[in-house]
């Protein structure tokens, strides 16, 4: 059977964030953890975020009799699986990264792990 060597792909920046496990992230969690990360960074480097929700969650109001259809549109998520980078970071340190990737990651529902791009011998980008 084939299959890839690598899975996680650190498409822009040095550093990234990855999902550890499965879940919804809100589009108010993913600002919040921009918002954490460029102020700890004080807009000295560049972030990208991965993910964008595109689902809708929707919802019937409270007490809501059964019927009449389906519900107005109540948030809007990003669905994550494991392994998926969401944020990535480039231009600061790496302490820098680090510590700005654990408050965004205190923003968001799952859990979520530092990875760092490497350079090889060979000129191929190896990420851990």
């Amino acid at each position: 059977m084939l299959i890839p060597k690598r899975v996680k792909f650190i498409a822009y920046g040095e550093y990234g964030l990855v999902a550890e496990e499965c879940g919804w992230i809100k589009s108010n969690q993913i600002e919040a953890a921009r918002i954490a990360m460029t102020r700890f960074i004080k807009r000295g480097g560049q972030v990208w975020i991965d993910i964008f929700p595109h689902k809708p969650i929707t919802r019937h109001p409270a007490e809501a009799r059964m019927g009449s259809g389906k519900g107005s549109v109540e948030y809007w998520v990003a669905t994550v699986k494991p392994g998926r980078v969401m944020f990535e970071m480039a231009g600061v340190t790496e302490d820098v990264a680090r510590e700005a990737m654990r408050l965004a990651s205190h923003k968001l529902p799952v859990k979520c792990k530092f990875i760092k791009k490497e350079v090889v011998e060979g000129g191929e980008a190896n990420e851990g």
